[in-house]
């Protein structure tokens, strides 16, 4: 008897030994706070889906049955987020194919849009017309447009008075070189300027000294390298000095001549560069500039003409040619640009949408300058090296307008809830005895209404 008694209070002893042990070796679980369990956003109110200014303090259906919408505390007005900031999920990012572009410096220039007409370079034309009267004996360039060089002879032409100027030198030489004195010096000097002024080409003075034999034929030679644009004489055809034998053109530098209206003089510079197009060279551009800028205004048509220069040296271009030309006036260069596409324009002002994060657009409103090759100068609201919306933005831009709207009504509620309300401490007793019997209108006072009934 006395063994089981001392067998289960040891057993009893142990027990407690092993509760108290087990007890001790326990780590307390901390209650997590309060605060722990807030981490979920808090609501503040409720928006209908389909009219964003109707709003409700608490969850509830429209008239449709549609649930309303709820707007919660850390969409709007955060501390990092401006007025209108929307944020998207990289997903969604992705599926509405919203594209950025960085804002970037680029030379960019003011564009002008005019028809031009291609014309001849008038300091590379020349008019042939003889210095002496005579018959044309040889024709040697008898084709219109044709290619001629510098000296090629063009024509030969008999004339007595080349003759009599041949004679007088011949014998002038002769003088000289019996007597080689300085009186017979000065004859021959002048009768050798007669010669030259009759433009009588060096190789013939050359030949008619040396062989002291009269030529009969004077050649006439070109000035420069060109195309005969027209020829005026014809073989045995008697000319005079008033007489255009030859029109040669020097093609591989042309002029184009354009039409600007008064408006538009303010931007334009001699040496802006332009770009022309024909419809003879499809797909070539010409790069030019501006040469000369006419004083005089055309009173009928109010415009003002200004001359372009083109490089022509494969002659592609033709006198007579309509033209599209594009000048590029008020350069600037450095200039801070963003994709013309980026700009979302609501009638009173331009904004943009720039990538803050990722995920993260802010609106900003900006400045515009002068638009050219599908960029637009910005001269305020962006800075280099930021990331702007280019495609997708009109739809960031509806959910950047309904989230600032409803920022503005949250500010509103916060305020109206900063307030103390008068309202609120007023029992209804109190509300009741704010109108005396002398306020109220007459005929109402003591009116016993229980006889009254509504009529079907």
């Amino acid at each position: 008897m006395n063994k089981k008694i001392a067998m289960v209070a040891i057993v009893v002893t142990l027990g407690i030994g092993m509760g108290y042990w087990w007890s001790k070796s326990q780590v307390p679980v901390q209650m997590p706070a309060a605060d722990t369990y807030s981490s979920a956003p808090r609501v503040l109110f409720w928006r209908n889906p389909m009219n964003p200014a109707i709003t409700s303090p608490v969850k509830m259906k429209d008239e449709m049955g549609m649930d309303y919408v709820p707007v919660y505390a850390d969409a709007v007005g955060s501390a990092d987020n401006l007025a209108g900031t929307v944020s998207i999920d990289p997903v969604t990012v992705q599926n509405i194919g919203v594209r950025t572009a960085m804002v970037e410096q680029r030379t960019l220039a003011r564009q002008l849009n005019a028809l031009g007409r291609v014309d001849f370079n008038e300091q590379r034309l020349a008019r042939l017309h003889p210095k002496i009267s005579g018959w044309i004996e040889k024709l040697n360039i008898d084709e219109t447009g044709t290619q001629v060089k510098r000296g090629t002879i063009l024509l030969s032409i008999y004339s007595p008075d080349l003759v009599a100027a041949q004679q007088e030198y011949l014998v002038a030489l002769s003088n000289w070189e019996s007597s080689r004195n300085k009186s017979a010096l000065n004859v021959l000097n002048s009768a050798r300027e007669r010669l030259e002024l009759f433009d009588v080409p060096a190789h013939q003075l050359k030949e008619l000294k040396l062989s002291r034999k009269i030529k009969k034929q004077l050649h006439i030679h070109s000035p420069f390298e060109g195309r005969v644009m027209n020829i005026g004489a014809r073989d045995g055809q008697y000319v005079t000095p008033k007489d255009e034998i030859y029109l040669i053109a020097d093609l591989t530098r042309i002029w184009v001549n354009v039409d600007i209206f008064e408006d538009e003089l303010a931007w334009l510079k001699i040496g802006d560069q332009a770009e022309m197009h024909v419809r003879a060279q499809p797909g070539r551009t010409y790069q030019g500039k501006i040469t000369f800028i006419h004083p005089v205004m055309n009173s009928k048509s109010r415009t003002v003409q200004v001359r372009l220069e083109f490089d022509n040296t494969d002659l592609s271009l033709k006198p007579g040619m309509f033209a599209n030309v594009v000048l590029y006036t008020d350069s600037q260069p450095e200039a801070l640009v963003v994709p013309s596409e980026a700009i979302v324009r609501s009638g009173s002002r331009e904004q943009v949408f720039v990538m803050r994060d990722v995920g993260k657009f802010d609106p900003r409103e900006v400045t515009l300058g002068i638009n050219a090759d599908g960029f637009t100068q910005i001269l305020y609201g962006v800075k280099y090296g930021e990331r702007v919306v280019t495609s997708a933005q009109f739809l960031i831009d509806s959910e950047s307008k309904l989230r600032e709207a409803t920022a503005k009504m949250i500010e509103t509620k916060v305020d109206g809830e900063a307030e103390p309300g008068k309202m609120s401490d007023m029992s209804m007793d109190d509300i009741r005895g704010t109108a005396s019997v002398d306020d109220r209108k007459p005929g109402i006072t003591g009116m016993d209404m229980s006889g009254m009934e509504v009529g079907e």
